[in-house]
């Protein structure tokens, strides 16, 4: 696999105005660059992350974050981390299942459980939860109900 420190200046000087971080072993890119690096990653003959392993969300109370893992199957190389912030009154991320289909149940549990909403997903309902259900479980802020008490 390409260094991180290699992949994080390539993208910078394709996608002019964007700044990554890198953040351990993943890099962290601005929700608003997001769609277009991700289909540059996955076409560019560099790269051809051609398989989208996993889509989590987690609250850090203070912002919300959603976690990819990028292979490629074709160069037998991968994992590359992705970490795509948003806050949490806005909560929202645009959708990469028109790039990696893996995405759609992923993004679909990260909105169920997590609340983060992702901008152009095909199908964005609960899958875990029913639909009338108000709340977000892993949320920092929920509070879980007495399962003890009689309604």
């Amino acid at each position: 696999m390409i260094p991180i420190a290699e992949i994080k200046q390539d993208i910078e000087s394709k996608f002019l105005g964007t700044t990554l971080t890198v953040d351990g072993a993943s890099l962290v890119i601005a929700k608003e660059h997001w769609f277009s690096i991700a289909k540059y990653l996955k076409t560019d003959p560099s790269y051809r992350l051609d398989f989208l392993s996993s889509v989590t969300g987690v609250d850090y109370k203070e912002y919300l974050e959603v976690v990819y893992h990028l292979y490629s199957i074709e160069k037998k190389e991968g994992p590359l981390a992705i970490k795509v912030r948003t806050d949490v009154q806005t909560s929202s991320v645009p959708s990469v299942t028109p790039i990696w289909r893996s995405a759609e149940f992923q993004e679909r549990e990260a909105y169920d459980l997590v609340g983060i909403k992702f901008e152009g997903h095909p199908d964005l309902r609960r899958i875990l939860m029913w639909e009338g259900f108000q709340f977000h479980p892993l949320r920092k802020d929920y509070v879980m109900e007495d399962q003890d008490r009689v309604l």
